[in-house]
């Protein structure tokens, strides 16, 4: 548990602001993913498992793999606009304990067009840690993956 005042490190959900890719922020998430890893393999489940915390901060978690490989965020201006192209993560309905990975970016991106490969590439690497995805074209045709713990 943080102590008050301490900042902790939040992965970027696509959401957020636009960040600059500093090394401070390098470290940090290096940081978090290797504590992500470690905390599997204490916990004896392998680094392929969830942990239980992963289980309950779902959203969290997905967006911590994504960012550790190396996918970009999608990112919103202070108008609420999308201003970049790069992943999505959010939660459906908050507890079901699955989220929703999109592929977002600014009017005339062109992120339509690459979602389909850009959305396969994420799916890979969070099955690599364990989570299960499943590919779904939604509204106006646009697809999403649905990620979950394994049962």
């Amino acid at each position: 548990m943080p102590e008050p005042g301490e900042r902790t490190f939040e992965p970027a959900s696509g959401d957020g602001p636009e960040r600059a890719d500093g090394g401070a922020r390098a470290a940090e998430l290096r940081t978090a993913y290797e504590g992500l890893v470690q905390i599997r393999r204490l916990l004896g489940g392998g680094p392929e498992v969830p942990a239980p915390w992963e289980r309950r901060l779902v959203p969290r978690a997905v967006a911590l793999v994504l960012e550790a490989a190396g996918f970009p965020p999608s990112a919103v201006d202070a108008r609420g606009m999308r201003c970049r192209t790069g992943y999505r993560v959010a939660a459906p309905e908050p507890g079901t304990g699955r989220v929703e990975v999109s592929w977002q970016g600014p009017p005339g991106s062109g992120a339509a067009r690459e979602e389909r490969e850009r959305l396969t590439a994420c799916a890979a690497e969070l099955e690599r840690h364990g989570w299960e995805c499943l590919l779904y074209r939604g509204p106006r045709g646009r697809r999403f993956l649905e990620v979950e713990a394994p049962r």
